[in-house]
């Protein structure tokens, strides 16, 4: 009997899965919620590529979720001291989110807790295959954007 090898989506769903569990893990330790932390993390890319006004209709669309869902996560990160919100310069209407200095040493800590579940995942792999695999991974993300 011929055993088919498991679909492609279905692998990287159930990696997927494990590492946000890992990662969940590792926020709850320090008072955030998964979504907390990819709000954040949405915010510091953002505001790292050079984008001059973080909206929350951009945080909503980047989450998929709705208007009052974002100004829960939003109101909640605010009040941890991880970001602030201001009057945006181009439209006042619109709140600027900008990471606060606070938050800059906690990501220190997530890239670092990023790097341990990748070790964790990749454990049996050699330096040079560990390589590679994040050499391929750069190339499907490459891909996803053209």
């Amino acid at each position: 009997m011929i055993k088919e090898p498991m679909p492609f989506g279905l692998r990287i769903a159930i990696i997927n899965r494990a590492f946000r569990k890992k990662m969940d893990d590792k926020a709850s330790a320090m008072g955030l919620t998964s979504v907390q932390l990819r709000v954040l993390g949405a915010i510091s890319l953002m505001q790292q590529s050079g984008e001059r006004e973080v909206h929350q209709n951009d945080l909503e669309r980047i989450e998929r979720v709705t208007h009052p869902a974002m100004t829960s996560v939003i109101q909640k990160l605010e009040k941890k001291g991880f970001i602030k919100c201001l009057p945006g310069e181009n439209d006042r209407r619109y709140k600027k989110i900008e990471c606060t200095e606070q938050y800059k040493d906690t990501h220190k800590m997530i890239v670092g807790q990023d790097e341990e579940v990748l070790d964790e995942l990749c454990r049996g792999f050699s330096l040079q295959e560990r390589e590679v695999f994040l050499a391929m991974i750069d190339k499907i993300m490459k891909n996803i954007h053209k």
